[in-house]
C-alpha cells in the first residue's frame, strides 16, 4: 500500500456498499469516492437520497460523486441542483447523453455557469471529450470520466485516447480526467504513467495492490498449489490403472 501512496494518479473508490465506502475512505491513498445507480441497486439501496445523505453525514472531506437518473434534461437539471445541495464535496454525475442519444452539453454548460461541480460520465470518444471540455471550461472543478475499461472490452487500446484527452483538458486546470471502469491493477499504473488525474477502482481490484512486485516464481508455486488443493477438495478421481477401471 506504500506504493499506492507514491502514485501521482489519484485513486477514487467506486462502490455503493456503506461499510466498504467507510472503510475505503480511511485509507490514506483513497482520495475520493464515486457511485452510480447500477452499483447502488446491486448493493440493495432502496432510498437514493437517504443513502446519499447518510454517507455524506460521515464523509465530508473528500470528493463524492452521485448521479442523476432522469432521462429528461429538464428533470435532470432539477435533480442536479438537488444533489449538489447535499454537500460542498458533492460532484453531480451527468451522463454524456440520455438514452435517446441526445447530448448533455447544454445542461453541463448551464450547471457549470451555476458553479455546480460535475462529473460527466460514460464518455467514450474524443469528440465527446472536446464537447464536454468546452461545456465545462468556464465552470468550477469538474471531472470528465472516460470508460477506458469498456473501450478495452471492444478490443481497442484506450491509452492513445486517454493521452489525447489529457491534452484536451490541459488548458483548463480545474478539469480532471478520470480513467473509469478499470479491469485490472495494471490499469492503475497505466493511468499513472500517462499522467491521468484520477482512476476509479472497485474494492476487488484495490485488494490486488498487495500483489504489486510479488515474486513471480513464488506466485507460480502458489497457483500450482491452489489447483492441487482445489482438486483434492472437490474429490476428483481418475482411474489410471486400466486393469482396475
Amino acid at each position: 500500500m506504500e506504493l499506492a501512496n507514491q502514485l501521482r494518479v489519484k485513486i477514487f473508490s467506486d462502490g455503493a456498499d456503506k461499510a466498504d465506502m467507510l472503510a475505503m475512505v480511511k485509507k490514506p491513498f483513497i482520495k475520493g469516492l464515486t457511485t452510480n445507480p447500477t452499483l447502488m441497486r446491486k448493493a440493495g439501496v432502496a432510498d437514493y437520497e437517504a443513502f446519499a445523505k447518510d454517507i455524506l453525514s460521515v464523509i465530508k472531506d473528500v470528493p463524492l460523486s452521485f448521479e442523476v437518473f432522469s432521462d429528461d434534461f429538464a428533470e435532470m437539471r432539477k435533480q442536479a441542483y438537488k444533489i449538489a445541495s447535499w454537500g460542498a464535496n458533492v460532484y453531480v454525475k451527468i451522463p454524456v447523453t440520455n438514452t435517446q442519444g441526445e447530448t448533455c452539453y447544454a445542461l453541463a454548460k448551464e450547471l457549470a455557469a451555476a458553479q455546480i461541480k460535475q462529473n460527466i460520465t460514460a464518455v467514450f470518444t474524443l469528440e465527446q471529450v472536446q464537447a464536454v471540455t468546452d461545456a465545462l471550461a468556464q465552470g468550477p472543478s469538474a471531472y470528465v470520466s472516460i470508460f477506458a475499461g469498456r473501450i478495452a472490452d471492444t478490443g481497442r487500446d484506450p491509452v492513445p485516447l486517454m493521452k489525447k484527452a489529457i491534452e484536451v483538458l490541459k488548458p483548463h486546470r480545474q478539469l480532471e480526467l478520470i480513467w473509469a471502469s478499470p479491469r485490472e491493477i495494471l490499469n492503475v499504473f497505466q493511468a499513472n504513467e500517462i499522467g491521468c488525474h484520477i482512476i476509479t477502482v472497485t474494492s476487488d481490484i484495490l485488494n490486488k495492490l498487495s500483489l504489486v512486485g510479488k515474486d513471480l516464481q513464488e506466485f507460480s508455486l502458489e497457483t500450482v498449489k491452489m489447483f492441487y488443493n482445489d482438486a483434492l477438495a472437490a474429490g476428483f478421481e481418475l482411474c489410471t490403472e486400466e486393469v482396475n477401471c
